[in-house]
């Protein structure tokens, strides 16, 4: 069933009645005045087709990250008395560069197996820990060796700046 919707005018122009299948839609409204300005015309359709659409898909992650979080509950025990390096991202689940470095962090932490042990941390719902280690603004990613902070990289940097840091932990 077609509803129309109320008379339409414009100063512009005037047309006849928009016919919509959308019976929750009352009117439409006029055409921005600016369209004439730039030599662009408004032709109404008479009829609007809505289609429904099916559902987009839902995207689930299939790989297994290869870091782990970590907790203030396991932060002594995982990081501070660790016997091998330690890389700990710092994160938060709004921060879209994050998702990036997590990404680099999973390769760093497959290449570097049972070398240097890779955590994430939420520095959000964990904020006494961020705040023991000064963290201002996430991503961070301190390195740890033998409970003492070591090194860090400060926002999103290409991979070669976390494994040149992750290098110099191991050599020293």
């Amino acid at each position: 069933m077609m509803a129309s919707c109320a008379s339409y005018s414009s100063p512009l122009y005037s047309s006849p009645p928009f016919a919509l299948q959308n019976p929750k839609i009352s009117s439409i409204p006029s055409p921005p005045q600016w369209l004439n300005h730039f030599g662009l015309t408004f032709q109404p359709k008479k009829r609007i087709r809505v289609r429904n659409l099916p559902p987009s898909p839902t995207v689930f992650c299939l790989r297994d990250p290869k870091a782990t979080v970590v907790t203030g509950n396991s932060w002594d025990k995982l990081i501070l008395n660790s016997e091998v390096p330690v890389l700990v991202e710092f994160y938060a689940s709004w921060c879209g560069p994050c998702r990036m470095v997590h990404r680099v962090i999973d390769e760093i932490a497959a290449e570097y197996a049972g070398r240097v042990k890779c955590f994430m941390l939420h520095a959000d719902s964990e904020s006494e820990i961020a705040e023991n280690y000064d963290i201002k603004a996430v991503p961070v990613v301190l390195l740890f060796k033998n409970g003492e902070k070591r090194d860090s990289v400060v926002g999103t940097m290409p991979k070669e700046f976390y494994v040149s840091a992750i290098e110099k932990v191991l050599t020293s």
